[in-house]
């Protein structure tokens, strides 16, 4: 979760202040309950739905959506955003604010809805996605929905009748679940979860049970009858105010910094009784909406966000909650930095050990991919990639490591193809021009993309869930937030060319062009990963480490079958003879998936002739 850049400061400032082969004896042994099956085979689509598709024009959001949100201020002259303009040009009204770029990027609104992602459903299923995880979409005034007004309704402006939801929540008690009604938006959500599961899509949701927004209900109902409020128990208030001052002495608990993010208060056990049974009623609500039983009609699971701000006791009992609905259903927890300014990122071992949660976001896998294919100066070595990998192998039960969601990037970091474009940052440090004044904006180069590529073999043939950011596939670029949550990327839209600079800096002019040959390399290499199970649920084993000449080999098995992946980690092409003396048959013939190019196992060995950043995927047959 991330809202501003000092926000992101403060969190990440306060927070939490050998054999070649990998095999079960390698992987943690704590007990762990089952993970879901479905989730080791997935591969995700992460979705940021107000920059998706707008799907209904007629449901974009106004002024009266935007009050309380930061900069808490709409210029009378503020309008929906066109999709297909220059990221950092400046429309006439954001000029009139005089304010620079990124303060008015908070004003933005681009009008994605759930009906653009109903729209977009063939497109993904095209795409080889088998499951899709949305950032928040409940009801809140922000762009990034991390600042909830209330958690039984999705946001209005994500609906199909904004005026006509309003009007349902004033008929409503927030607190009595009994008196909730089901508005346009919420209605449109649950076609959403259908048409998911029509196409063996599965589908979570952000889950932000930490902290609220000001105009989260129980709040207001705080800020209206102060100490007389039913809800004062809900948060931690540090004073009130005294009305005979001109000074508002009102204080509470918020999230690290920020005063627009109210905390719940905590006891012992984590979320206090009567937050605790408001979030019950809200995983009832939208895992069983018609609660006869059968869960199919709701989501799959859950990504929780600054997961470690909450006692782990609440999610071992949320994880009961939910698999009391469902016993398939997942979660995945964000678990980040233990040590931002230092580079250090926590260990999620423990949440795994004290069966909290199945999965989480697997920013360890990212930063290794990172150092070890895209720093330069700070480059890795194959055998200390392979260390990297081992160690959260190693540190997590072998059930929680085929589930975890290995991404690249996020709504929270630069995007691939920009990593790619500046090198040697810390990941997730110095990542747009707002951070770094020398962070390059431009589009990414066909060498450049050529590692994006490769990175995503890599991504596709280790263990864990692949996760996909949207418009990754389509050739978007951006650096950190808010730069990395462009509005999708369309090929039947017309793109203005991107001249502009944040700060006023010369750059290239770039065409912004669907790049339908990226989508076919993501289609391709989703595919060869579907098709095989082996890359999802087979053992791991490092048969190549040449350190020399940076190629990386690994094996997959299970059972009988066996594929080998080879990585070429360099700008220039290698002869190279493979021995699979003892790993494969005399005679055997390997079918390379990517190429389809066959060779022959002869005597051991095999000549390959790699490519740049090539990746190449051997399965015998």
């Amino acid at each position: 979760m991330k809202t501003t850049f000092m926000h992101k400061l403060l969190f990440h400032f306060l927070c939490f202040s050998i054999a070649l082969g990998i095999s079960n004896s390698l992987f943690a042994q704590t007990k762990m309950e089952s993970v879901p099956e479905w989730a080791k085979k997935v591969v995700w689509y992460q979705i940021f739905p107000e920059r998706f598709s707008n799907g209904d024009a007629t449901n974009d959001p106004a002024a009266i959506d935007m009050k309380g949100a930061w900069p808490y201020s709409t210029p009378a002259d503020w309008q929906i955003h066109p999709w297909t303009s220059d990221w950092y040009r400046l429309q006439p009204w954001e000029i009139g604010t005089g304010h620079d770029f990124y303060w008015n990027a908070g004003l933005r609104r681009y009008g994605g809805d759930l009906l653009g992602i109903i729209n977009k459903l063939d497109y993904i299923q095209d795409l080889g996605i088998t499951a899709i995880y949305l950032n928040p979409v409940f009801e809140s005034p922000s762009l990034h929905k991390y600042d909830a007004s209330m958690y039984h309704h999705i946001d209005n402006n994500f609906g199909s009748n904004p005026n006509l939801d309003r009007e349902l929540w004033q008929q409503e008690d927030p607190g009595n679940p009994s008196t909730w009604k089901w508005t346009s938006a919420d209605s449109l959500f649950l076609h959403l979860i259908k048409e998911c599961h029509n196409r063996n899509i599965k589908i979570i949701i952000d889950g932000v049970f930490n902290h609220v927004g000001t105009t989260f209900w129980a709040f207001q109902n705080i800020l209206k009858n102060r100490e007389k409020s039913l809800y004062k128990d809900w948060f931690t208030i540090k004073k009130w105010d005294d009305p005979k001052t001109e000074e508002n002495e009102f204080d509470y608990e918020y999230w690290m910094g920020a005063r627009d993010l109210p905390e719940f208060k905590e006891d012992e056990n984590g979320l206090v009784d009567v937050v605790k049974q408001h979030i019950h009623a809200i995983v009832k609500r939208w895992m069983d909406p018609n609660q006869d039983g059968d869960p199919s009609d709701g989501i799959d699971g859950w990504r929780l966000d600054v997961a470690e701000k909450v006692n782990i006791k609440f999610w071992k009992e949320f994880r009961t909650w939910i698999r009391a609905i469902n016993p398939e259903a997942y979660t995945t927890g964000e678990l980040w930095w233990e040590d931002w300014p230092n580079n250090k990122m926590v260990n999620p071992a423990p949440w795994f050990q004290e069966n909290a949660f199945d999965a989480v976001m697997n920013y360890r896998f990212a930063s290794a991919v990172k150092e070890f294919v895209i720093d330069v100066d700070n480059k890795i070595t194959v055998s200390e990639f392979v260390d990297k990998i081992k160690a959260y192998i190693h540190d997590y039960p072998k059930e929680n490591v085929y589930v975890l969601q290995n991404l690249m990037d996020s709504h929270d970091v630069d995007r691939l193809p920009s990593q790619i474009i500046n090198p040697d940052n810390w990941y997730d440090h110095q990542s747009n021009p707002g951070q770094n004044s020398d962070y390059d904006v431009r589009k990414p180069n066909s060498s450049e993309l050529l590692i994006q590529r490769f990175i995503i073999g890599i991504q596709m043939t280790l263990p864990g869930a692949p996760m996909v950011y949207y418009g990754d596939e389509a050739g978007m670029w951006g650096g950190d937030d808010p730069d990395c949550r462009k509005p999708m990327v369309w090929p039947d839209m017309n793109y203005e060319v991107e001249v502009s600079h944040p700060f006023n800096k010369p750059r290239p002019k770039d065409e912004v062009n669907y790049n339908q040959e990226l989508y076919e390399w993501y289609k391709k290499l989703i595919h060869i990963r579907n098709e095989n199970e082996v890359l999802a649920l087979g053992d791991l084993k490092f048969i190549l480490i040449d350190d020399e000449n940076n190629i990386l080999g690994y094996e997959r098995t299970i059972g009988g079958d066996k594929i080998f992946i080879i990585l070429n980690n360099q700008n220039k092409p290698i002869e190279y003879k493979l021995s699979l003396d003892e790993l494969l048959p005399d005679g055997v013939t390997l079918e390379e998936l990517v190429a389809g190019k066959e060779y022959q196992n002869d005597n051991g060995i095999i000549d390959l002739s790699l490519e740049p950043f090539q990746v190449m995927i051997l399965k015998g047959f």
